[in-house]
């Protein structure tokens, strides 16, 4: 992770949004440099502006993302790219995951056909990994946001 890169990036935010609050996340998409460095291009064009995790993933003392959360979108090496604010979030079981949310996460073909494949297999790979076995009704965390700066 590039301290510098997420530091600059957030003072020079702050600069311009004074009233953007103190805290925020710095996280990079996926779990491989190349998925990090694929989906953050992918919300440097406009056209992810969605992405979905793992409610099970999420250790007690790690907190949910909420409304008005600002994000540090790191790329595959850690370097910041964009500032995004969440704009939603809902916890669905994976098989209600819409249609409409696999098209806004822009990933592939946008289908949910292409979704419910590629999150399926992410999330047994996760699952295996604290020994819990993947079904189509895990609780899926649907987060929607804006980029505010890049």
């Amino acid at each position: 992770m590039s301290h510098n890169s997420i530091q600059q990036m957030w003072d020079d935010f702050k600069k311009e949004n004074p009233q953007a609050p103190e805290d925020y996340e710095a996280w990079a998409f996926g779990d491989s440099k190349e998925m990090a460095d694929e989906l953050a291009e992918l919300v440097l064009t406009g056209t992810k502006t969605a992405t979905a995790s793992n409610y099970l993933a999420y250790e007690e003392t790690e907190p949910l993302p909420y409304v008005g959360l600002h994000n540090i979108i790191l790329d595959g090496e850690g370097r910041a790219v964009a500032i995004a604010e969440t704009i939603s979030v809902e916890v669905v079981p994976f098989n209600e995951v819409t249609e409409e949310h696999a098209y806004l996460e822009g990933e592939g073909d946008r289908t949910l056909k292409f979704w419910r494949e590629e999150h399926e297999s992410f999330f047994k790979k996760e699952l295996e990994e604290v020994n819990q076995e993947f079904h189509h009704r895990i609780p899926v965390v649907c987060e929607r946001f804006k980029v505010l700066y890049s």
